[in-house]
């Protein structure tokens, strides 16, 4: 369907890219401003927090190359060197791929009519078998995990927290370390070692 009509394609693989969502816990428990699903910098990559600096996905998913350039301006900023961080070539090859980010953003935003093909057998978190017809669009991201456990699986949220944003408006609540989900690897890595 595109929201007009329905019809069916034989295929072997489908894929499909719902947005492009970077990690925000980190600077949000810090308490950086986030705008538009980005943590918001200057021309230094400083957050609205004194000392705090923010590059790559944080401040709007642009790839690898993106992320150095910010990086590389956040280092010099962050060390004090303020003028080389502010050389005319780092800014424009900062701008240049903040504004292939935001291409990206707006290739990758889910279409508007991606909400009238949920139904209520949809699930909408995959980790606690969430589907639609649970949800209550009235309630707060705290009230969902409650009283369903949305959010709660392996993934915390990762999958899940971007599709309820978008189809009931719901922000990600409260964020708590530790930082995402620890891999069964690492906790067995542990283990062995207090063993």
């Amino acid at each position: 369907t595109n929201g007009r009509r329905r019809w069916r394609e034989a295929c072997d693989l489908l894929c499909c890219s719902f947005g492009l969502v970077p990690n925000l816990e980190l600077p949000r428990l810090l308490g950086c401003t986030v705008e538009n699903g980005i943590v918001v910098v200057d021309h230094l990559q400083q957050t609205s927090i004194a000392k705090v600096y923010c590059a790559g996905e944080p401040t709007g998913v642009g790839g690898e190359l993106a992320a150095l350039v910010e990086g590389e301006i956040a280092g010099l900023a962050a060390t004090g060197n303020h003028a080389a961080a502010s050389a005319a070539s780092l800014q424009r090859a900062r701008d240049e791929w903040r504004g292939f980010s935001a291409r990206l953003a707006h290739a990758f935003a889910p279409r508007d009519e991606l909400r009238a093909l949920v139904e209520d057998d949809t699930i909408i978190c995959r980790c606690e078998d969430v589907r639609r017809d649970r949800l209550d669009p009235s309630w707060t991201v705290r009230q969902a995990k409650l009283y369903t456990r949305i959010g709660m699986g392996p993934c915390q949220g990762a999958v899940c927290g971007a599709a309820c944003q978008f189809l009931f408006g719901w922000d990600a609540g409260v964020v708590r370390p530790p930082f995402g989900a620890p891999t069964v690897g690492a906790w067995t890595e542990t283990e062995e070692e207090h063993v």
